[in-house]
C-alpha cells in the first residue's frame, strides 16, 4: 500500500517523492506520512543485519513509491567506505550507557548518517517525477548540516547548494570544514547573526512565490537539506532500529526488552526520528530529550509553553544552539490529533508573538518525552569526569546528553539500559573537549589540540581534520540577514 505525505498545516498531499523534492509544503507546512507504518521485520532478524540491511527493512515502509531497486541503490552509494567504521554505527559501552557513534562518516557528524544518502533520495525523485529544473539545495546550519550537506551534494549533477551559517557562531573546525568546501555547485556564505535568523531567511525565500516563478523560468528549483525535509528524517529513524538489533545481537537485552533513547536536541529532528521508530514498533520506554542553556525545549515539557522569547546563549555544544525547534511542529501536529488547523494556529502564534501554550490534553500525549539540559559547567565537568574514569571522549553535544541522562537516572532510579546518541566527533570541538579535560591545554593551537586528542584518547585524527588541517578558503561571502535573497539570486544568475 502506498503512503503519502501530507503537511501540518492543510490537506496536501504528495507521494514520499513529491514531499523529499519539495522539502517544505506549500503552505509553509511540514510533510508527514499520513500513519507510522509498523516494522516487519523481528528482532531476530533484524540482529542479523548490516546496517545496510536495516537501513532498507526501515526506509521501504516509508518510501513506498521508490522501487526496491532504486532504494537500494541509493542505500548502496550512501553507506559505503565514505564511512570509516564497517558498522556504519557502533555501539560503545561507556560509564552505565550504550553510546551509538553516529560520527563516522565523512563530517564526522550525525548529519552524515542521513545527508549522505539525501542527495541519491533527491536526484531519483526528481527523475521519477520527470523534473527537469536544476535543484537548489538551500539550508540553514548551526555547523554540521551544512559541511554534512555540502559534502553529500558537492559535484552531484543537476544540483546546485548554498549554505547559511552564523558567522562566529559555530566553533572553528566547523567553519574550516565549510569554507575550504570543493565543488563547482556549492556556495556557502556567513550571516551576521544567529542560526534562528538564518533558518527564518531560508524559510522566507522558499516561501516567496515570485521568486519561484523567476526560479521555474530560469530552470531552477529550491529543495531543503535541513531536518524539515522528509528525506532527512527517515534515514534518522534507521539507525535507533540497528542500535536496538545490536543490543540484541550481543546479549545485552532480551527480545521485547525496552530501551531509553537520550538525545541532544536543538531542531528536534533526531530525537523525533527515535519517536517515529517507537512509533514503528521498535520498544523504547522513554525519549529523554536533552538541552543546552538553550533550554526551549525543556522549558516546554516542563510547562506545555513554547516561548522562544529569551536571550539566545552561545555555548560550547553550538548546533544545539537553537530556538526556533523546527522539527516539533511535527510532534505538535500528531498530538494535536493530526488537527492541521489547531497546529497551524499555534504555528501562527509561534511566528507572531513567538510563543504559544497547549492543551493539557495535548501534555498528556507527552507522557514518552522527559526533557532536562546541562549548563556549560555540567558539560564539561561529565566529559572530564567519563574521560578520566574510562578513557572515553566525547563532544561538546553528547556531553550534555550524558549529564541529562544521569540527571534523569537520579531523579527517576530508572534502571532501564539507555542508548545514548553521540551525535559529534570530539575532533569537532576540540578546544573545548580538551580545556574540559584540563584547561591548561587552553594555549595550544586548534591542530595542535587535535593532535593530543588523538595522544590521549588513543583515536585516530579522522580523514575529515586531516583534509582541512591546510586547506585553501573557497568561500569568504558574508551577508546580513536582509541580503539572503539577493545573495542567493547573484549566484544563481538571476
Amino acid at each position: 500500500m502506498e503512503l503519502m505525505y501530507k503537511s501540518t498545516r492543510s490537506n496536501e498531499t504528495a507521494t514520499a517523492s513529491q514531499a523529499i523534492l519539495k522539502g517544505l509544503a506549500s503552505d509553509g507546512g511540514l510533510f508527514v506520512p499520513t500513519q507510522i507504518p509498523k516494522l516487519s521485520v523481528s528482532v531476530e532478524e533484524l540482529s542479523k543485519m548490516t546496517y545496510q540491511e536495516t537501513a532498507y527493512a526501515v526506509m521501504k515502509e516509508f518510501l513506498t513509491d521508490f522501487t526496491e531497486e532504486e532504494l537500494k541503490a541509493c542505500i548502496e552509494k550512501a553507506y559505503d567506505s565514505k564511512f570509516d567504521t564497517e558498522e556504519i554505527a557502533p555501539l560503545v559501552k561507556a560509564d552505565g550507557a550504550y553510546y551509538l557513534e553516529l560520527f563516522h562518516g565523512a563530517t564526522i557528524a550525525f548529519k552524515d548518517m542521513a545527508l549522505s544518502i539525501l542527495p541519491h533520495l533527491l536526484t531519483t525523485s526528481a527523475k521519477k517525477n520527470n523534473v527537469k529544473n536544476e535543484i537548489v539545495i538551500l539550508t540553514a546550519t548551526s555547523g554540521d548540516t551544512g559541511k554534512a550537506a555540502l559534502a553529500g551534494f558537492a559535484d552531484v549533477p543537476g544540483t546546485r547548494i548554498v549554505v547559511f551559517y552564523p558567522k562566529g557562531g559555530v566553533s572553528p573546525i566547523q567553519e574550516k570544514q565549510m569554507v575550504t568546501q570543493k565543488g563547482e555547485n556549492t556556495f556557502v556564505v556567513g550571516i551576521k547573526g544567529n542560526f534562528d535568523e538564518a533558518q527564518s531567511g531560508v524559510k522566507a525565500i522558499f516561501g516567496n512565490k515570485e521568486l519561484e516563478k523567476e526560479m521555474d523560468a530560469a530552470g531552477f528549483q529550491f529543495s531543503s537539506a535541513n531536518s524539515i525535509n522528509i528525506g532527512r528524517l527517515v534515514p534518522q529513524v534507521c539507525y535507533y532500529v540497528y542500535a536496538y538489533g545490536k543490543l540484541y545481537a550481543e546479549g545485552e537485552i532480551k527480545e521485547g526488552e525496552k530501551i531509553n533513547v537520550v538525545v541532544p536536541t536543538g531542531n528536534f529532528g533526531n530525537i523525533l526520528a527515535a519517536y517515529y521508530a517507537k512509533n514503528m514498533g521498535l520498544p523504547i520506554a522513554k525519549l529523554i530529550c536533552a538541552s543546552n542553556d538553550n533550554k526551549v525545549l525543556y522549558d516546554f515539557f516542563a510547562t506545555g509553553t513554547y516561548d522562544k522569547n529569551r536571550d539566545f546563549m552561545l555555548t560550547s555544544s553550538p548546533s544545539m544552539d537553537i530556538l526556533i525547534s523546527s522539527n516539533l511542529e511535527r510532534l505538535i501536529y500528531k498530538i494535536a490529533g493530526e488537527d492541521d488547523k489547531k497546529n497551524k494556529e499555534l504555528m501562527t502564534l509561534l511566528s507572531d508573538t513567538g510563543r504559544y501554550d497547549i492543551t493539557e490534553d495535548m501534555r498528556a500525549c507527552l507522557k514518552d518525552f522527559y526533557g532536562n539540559y546541562s549548563t556549560e559547567a555540567e558539560t564539561a565537568a561529565v566529559i572530564k569526569s567519563i574521560y578520566d574514569k574510562t578513557g572515553y571522549i566525547i563532544d561538546t553535544h553528547t556531553a550534555v546528553a550524558a549529564e541529562v541522562y544521569k540527571k534523569y537516572a537520579a531523579e527517576t532510579h530508572d534502571e532501564t539500559k539507555s542508548v545514548i546518541a553521540s551525535t559529534a566527533s570530539p575532533f569537532k570541538f576540540t578546544r573545548s573537549v580538551m580545556n574540559a579535560i584540563d584547561s591548561s591545554y587552553d594555549a595550544m593551537g586548534d591542530f595542535e589540540l587535535v593532535d593530543e586528542l588523538s595522544k590521549i584518547g588513543n583515536v585516530k585524527v579522522p580523514n575529515a581534520i586531516e583534509e582541512i588541517r591546510n586547506a585553501n578558503i573557497l568561500h569568504d561571502t558574508v551577508c546580513e540577514v536582509r541580503e539572503m535573497e539577493s545573495t542567493v539570486r547573484k549566484f544563481l544568475g538571476i
